[in-house]
């Protein structure tokens, strides 16, 4: 925005600026964490199924080269059919191991960010395409980072697999001497050994990743002070305005309450500070209702349309201030009330008989 330009952002990301960055694809989201229930999930069926895939695959492979010479094709279905039947097998093969594998990536997905499908994320948009946009983000200092991090992690995890390695490559020349089937046997240990530890390895730095992550998410989403304002205007109206209104709202409503002072029976006073307006009509109401109330100049102004219209004004301290706090506008008075209320309207009803007034 332009108010905005040249401010630094300090402000915490608001609630809607964070759905708006969920709703884009823009969320705290480590790829280390894929890897690992990647890696994960393929050492452990390696090392509880490798034998099974490697003697299956192997099996099937050598009855296709054992067979190779009886195939006849005499027409382009036989070919069909047999690609078909070889996908088959291999389908059958390999699917118990890549099935859980697809499973472990989409979990660790949803562990980090949730189940959501980001249609705006995945629309279409032509400023990807643009070169230059996509050699400023080459450049950027957060490629730069996960360039410095990538480097980190390899040389991190090569350095362990080096070390590892080397512990057996004592064994390397005697393997000389071995059939195939052992060396075959040897390579998985080594493998198996080396893929361990480079998993505890990535989970290390998975952790830090992520924290990382988050970090830099919520570095992405702070707002500047104007940003936050300008969304509290978007959201809840400019306070001036809303000020403005609720000005006019009162006056409205003071007015009104103005135009019920007339209607009253009587207007009991504090003397100066408080005025309450009372009325009471014993065929419509259970109870005698506050027409109007109000302290300072709204009470002077009460007073004031009383004495232009000769209603009674008795002042009773104790009985004001209870009125002006536990009774609202067009509410009748509680029942704890009643008694002094009604000792009040019987003075006022004296006073009318007295002078001969309706």
């Amino acid at each position: 925005m332009p108010e905005s330009s040249g401010q630094e952002k300090t402000e915490k990301a608001t609630g809607k600026k964070r759905s708006q960055a969920r709703r884009k694809g823009q969320v705290a989201q480590s790829r280390e964490i894929s890897s690992v229930m990647i890696l994960m999930t393929a050492l452990g069926i390696f090392y509880f199924a490798g034998s099974w895939i490697f003697w299956s695959l192997s099996g099937f492979i050598t009855g296709i080269y054992q067979n190779i010479g009886t195939l006849r094709f005499t027409k382009v279905s036989d070919a069909s059919a047999f690609s078909l039947e070889i996908l088959y097998q291999f389908l059958a093969v390999l699917l118990p191991f890549l099935l859980p594998i697809a499973i472990a990536g989409i979990i660790a997905n949803v562990m980090q960010v949730g189940f959501q499908l980001n249609t705006e994320a995945m629309a279409l948009k032509l400023t990807k395409l643009n070169p230059v946009s996509g050699m400023k983000r080459f450049v950027s200092l957060k490629s730069l980072v996960e360039l410095a991090k990538s480097m980190v992690k390899i040389l991190f995890i090569g350095s362990i697999a080096y070390t590892l390695v080397k512990s057996d490559m004592q064994e390397f020349p005697a393997l000389i001497h071995q059939e195939v089937g052992q060396i075959l046997v040897f390579i998985a240990r080594v493998s198996l050994k080396v893929c361990f530890f480079v998993c505890l390895a990535m989970i290390v730095l998975a952790v830090l990743d992520y924290i990382y992550q988050l970090w830099q998410h919520e570095q992405d989403l702070k707002m500047t002070k104007q940003e936050v304002k300008d969304e509290q205007k978007q959201t809840f109206g400019d306070p001036k305005v809303k000020a403005r209104i609720r000005s006019v709202q009162l006056e409205m409503a003071r007015r009104r309450m103005m135009e019920a002072v007339p209607e009253a029976d009587v207007v009991i006073t504090n003397p100066t500070h408080l005025a309450i307006a009372l009325k009471f009509d014993a065929k419509e109401m259970t109870a005698p209702r506050v027409l109007a109330k109000g302290s300072g100049h709204i009470a002077q102004r009460i007073r004031e349309i009383a004495v232009e219209h000769q209603i009674p004004l008795v002042e009773e301290k104790p009985l004001a201030q209870a009125l002006y706090k536990m009774v609202e506008i067009g509410e009748y008075i509680p029942a704890e009330l009643y008694r002094a209320v009604a000792e009040v309207l019987a003075y006022v009803y004296r006073l009318k008989g007295m002078y001969g007034t309706a």
